[in-house]
C-alpha cells in the first residue's frame, strides 16, 4: 500500500465508489492528496462514547474503580473490566463516566428512535414562503404557517413538513435558498411572525404569483427595526429576560451586525466574512469586541429578530398541536451551510474548511454536483464531543414534532471536494454513521419527535437497514417507486418509510401529467435532443401509472386526458402504501403544475418564489382539494 492510500484509509477517504449502475471508479491521486491537504484529521478531545441503553459499553478506559453520574444528577460506582467495558446503563441521555484517567461522557442511545402515532396518518408539505394567510404580506411567514397549520389540522392531517427555518443572511436579498443557510443553529428571521413585534401597517396582497426576495426582504426588515426601535418597554423586557440565558444569540447577531455594516462600507462583493476586513475574521478579536460595544443596538436587533423567530416557531407549533395533528410540524435539517456564514465564522473549527459537497457523476447529473455549500467535519465532531451536531439536531427539534434530514446519506458519507474544483473531483468521506445515529436517536426521545431521512440517489449497501432498525423512517416517493415492469404496487412499498407523492425537487403531479417538466427542460437545454421522443415515452409512463392505480383498485376507466383524476388516483395509490405516514405536498393537492424548485438551476426557473394561489384555508375548501385530503383521512384502525 503506498503512503498516499494509506493517508487516504487513515482519514476515512475511498479512493474508489461505486455509480447507480454498479460501476466502480476511481479516484485520481492528485484528488486525494488535495483533500486530505485540507483536512484536520485530529481528533484528540475530551473522550466521548456512545452506546445502546441496555448493552455493556466499550469505553476503552484502564482497567478498575470507576464513578459514574447520570444525566440527572445520580451517581454510582461501578468497576472497569479487564477489557475496557463497564455494565449496561438503563437510562437514556448524556452521562459522565469518572475514570481513574479521565472523564469520559457516554452518550446512551435508545435502541430506535420515536415511532410515528399508531395507525396511518398523513401530512401535508409546505414551502413557508409560498403560503397565504388572512393577513396580507409579500411572501409566507411563521405566523402565516400557523394559520396553515390550523387549517391542515381541521382537515385530518397529523403533521405538516415544512420548508427548512434555519438562519440565511438578513442584509442580502440574493440569498434565499433554504438550503444554504448561514447557520442551522439559528432561524431565518425574516420569517419571524412581524405581528409579534407589533401592529402592522395595512398591506395589500401582492397580485404575482412570484416572490419579489429583492423587495421584500429589505421592506420585511426595515419594518421589523422601527418596530424594534418602537417596542414596548414590556416587550423589551421579556426579550432581554430570555436573552441573558441565550449568549449564543449575540455570538450571531454579531456576525448578522458585522455583515451589514461591512455590505454598507465595501458594496455587495463582500458575501461572507472572508470579504471583511482582516480584524473581523476573528469573532473573539479585538476588533469584533470593539464593534460589538460601539454597535450595541444593532447587535441588539439582530437577537431580537432570533427572539421573535424562536417564539413565532413554537406558537407554530403550538397552533398545530392544539388543533389535532397528533405529530405537528416536521423541520427540515439541510445537509450544510455557506462557508462565509455565521457557523463558519464562529465555529471555523467545526467544519470541512477548503471543502465543499455534492455528489458524484450519476446518471441524472453526468457532470457532478457541487452544492457550494461545507459541512460538519468528522474530526471535529470527535473531538468536540459532536457538540456542533447535538446543537443542530437540537436547534431544529425544538419546535417540532419530527425532523426530515436533507440528504441522509451524508450521516454515512459525503463527497467532497476541494475548493475551485469541479463537481466530478472528488471523493466519499466516511463520517461517524453509529455515533451520529445513536445522537439521533437520544434527541429523538428527548424532544418526543420522529426522524425522517431523505434516503434517495446512490444509496450505500445496508444504508436502508441500519436506518430502519434505528427507527428512522425512509422516504418512498412516487416517482421513484419503479422497477423495469412499471410502477411498482404501493402495496410493496417499504413500510419503515414514509410514503410521498413528490418532493420539492420532483416535478409536481399535475406537471407530470401534463409534461411541464419536459418543457423546462428543453426550454433551459437541461439535457435530451429529441423532445418528441420524451413526450411519446411520457404518454407511455402515464399508461403505466394508470395500470398501476387501477390494479389497487384505486382507478378505472381509460387513461385520462386531463390531470385531474389523475391526482386523485396517485394519491389515493401512495395512501395506500403499508407506512405510518403518507406526506402530499401542497402543490399535489391543489394541482399545481409548476415545482417549487428545479434542481441545478438558479436564476433560470424561479426556484423558491412561487406562491400558492390562496389562503391554506381557502384551497382546503375546494371541492377537489377537499376530496383529496378525504382520501388521505380514511386512516386504518391503530
Amino acid at each position: 500500500m503506498s503512503d498516499l492510500a494509506r493517508d487516504a484509509a487513515a482519514a476515512g477517504l475511498q479512493p474508489e465508489w461505486e455509480d447507480a449502475d454498479g460501476r466502480r471508479h476511481r479516484v485520481g491521486d492528485d484528488v486525494l492528496r488535495a483533500i486530505l491537504a485540507t483536512l484536520d484529521t485530529r481528533t484528540t478531545g475530551a473522550p466521548f462514547v456512545t452506546a445502546d441503553l441496555g448493552r455493556p459499553i466499550a469505553t476503552q478506559a484502564r482497567p478498575g474503580a470507576a464513578t459514574l453520574i447520570l444525566d440527572d444528577g445520580t451517581r454510582r460506582d461501578l468497576h472497569i473490566a479487564a477489557d475496557g467495558t463497564i455494565p449496561a446503563i438503563e437510562r437514556p441521555g448524556y452521562h459522565r463516566l469518572d475514570t481513574a484517567d479521565a472523564a469520559i461522557t457516554l452518550a446512551v442511545a435508545p435502541l430506535r428512535c420515536v415511532a410515528p402515532p399508531p395507525g396511518h396518518g398523513w401530512g401535508a408539505a409546505v414551502q413557508i414562503p409560498a403560503l397565504r394567510g388572512s393577513r396580507a404580506a409579500p411572501y409566507g411567514d411563521l405566523g402565516i404557517l400557523a394559520e396553515a397549520a390550523v387549517a391542515f389540522a381541521g382537515a385530518g392531517a397529523d403533521a405538516l413538513a415544512i420548508s427548512p427555518t434555519h438562519a440565511l443572511f438578513p442584509d442580502d436579498a440574493s440569498r434565499f435558498s433554504p438550503y444554504a443557510p448561514s447557520s442551522r443553529l439559528f432561524h431565518h428571521v425574516l420569517l419571524a411572525d412581524p405581528t409579534l413585534a407589533g401592529p402592522l401597517p395595512p398591506a395589500a396582497e401582492p397580485g404575482s404569483d412570484l416572490i419579489d426576495w429583492q423587495r421584500a426582504l429589505p421592506d420585511r426588515l426595515s419594518h421589523l427595526r422601527r418596530a424594534f426601535d418602537a417596542a414596548d418597554p414590556a416587550l423589551l423586557a421579556r426579550f432581554e429576560a430570555d436573552r441573558a440565558g441565550r449568549p449564543d444569540w449575540d455570538a450571531h447577531a454579531r456576525y448578522d451586525a458585522l455583515h451589514a455594516h461591512v455590505r454598507a462600507r465595501c458594496g455587495p462583493e463582500a458575501t461572507g466574512w472572508q470579504d471583511w476586513p482582516t480584524e473581523f475574521h476573528d469573532p473573539a478579536g479585538a476588533a469584533v469586541e470593539r464593534f460589538a460595544a460601539d454597535h450595541p443596538r444593532d447587535v441588539a436587533f439582530h437577537a431580537f429578530l432570533q427572539w421573535l423567530a424562536d417564539a413565532s416557531l413554537a406558537r407554530a407549533q403550538s397552533a398545530a398541536t392544539a388543533a389535532g395533528m397528533r405529530i405537528g410540524l416536521i423541520a427540515d435539517l439541510a445537509v450544510g451551510m455557506d462557508a462565509g456564514g455565521s457557523h463558519a465564522w464562529n465555529r471555523r473549527g467545526d467544519l470541512l474548511t477548503g471543502l465543499s459537497i455534492g455528489a458524484p457523476p450519476d446518471p441524472l447529473g453526468p457532470q457532478g454536483q457541487n452544492w457550494g455549500i461545507t459541512a460538519l467535519s468528522p474530526f471535529a465532531l470527535r473531538r468536540t464531543g459532536f457538540d456542533a451536531f447535538i446543537r443542530t439536531v437540537r436547534a431544529a427539534l425544538a419546535h417540532a414534532g419530527g425532523l426530515r434530514i436533507d440528504h441522509a446519506l451524508g450521516l454515512k458519507r459525503l463527497w467532497v471536494i476541494p475548493d475551485g474544483g469541479a463537481a466530478s473531483d472528488g471523493a466519499y468521506l466516511a463520517m461517524p454513521f453509529e455515533d451520529l445515529l445513536r445522537i439521533l436517536a437520544i434527541e429523538s426521545h428527548r424532544a418526543g419527535a420522529i426522524v425522517i431521512g431523505e434516503d434517495l440517489g446512490t444509496v450505500p449497501p445496508g444504508f436502508r437497514d441500519t436506518m430502519a432498525a434505528r427507527g428512522m423512517l425512509g422516504m418512498r416517493v412516487l416517482p421513484f417507486e419503479r422497477d423495469a415492469a412499471g410502477f411498482i404496487p404501493s402495496a410493496a412499498w417499504d413500510g419503515d418509510a414514509v410514503a410521498m407523492t413528490g418532493t420539492h425537487d420532483t416535478a409536481t403531479l399535475a406537471g407530470w401529467w401534463t409534461g411541464r417538466d419536459i418543457t423546462w427542460n428543453y426550454k433551459l437545454k437541461r439535457g435530451g435532443t429529441d423532445e418528441p421522443a420524451d413526450r411519446l415515452r411520457r404518454i407511455g409512463e402515464r399508461k403505466a401509472l394508470w395500470s398501476a392505480c387501477t390494479a389497487a383498485g384505486v382507478a378505472n376507466g381509460p387513461v385520462p386526458t386531463d390531470a385531474a383524476p389523475a391526482i386523485d388516483a396517485a394519491i389515493a395509490f401512495t395512501a395506500a402504501a403499508p407506512c405510518p405516514l403518507t406526506i402530499v405536498p401542497l402543490e399535489d393537492l391543489v394541482g399545481i403544475a409548476e415545482q417549487p424548485n428545479l434542481p441545478g438551476t438558479t436564476d433560470e426557473h424561479p426556484n423558491w418564489r412561487r406562491r400558492i394561489p390562496d389562503t391554506t384555508a381557502a384551497l382546503l375548501a375546494r371541492p377537489d382539494v377537499a376530496r383529496r385530503t378525504a382520501i388521505l383521512s380514511q386512516k386504518t384502525p391503530a
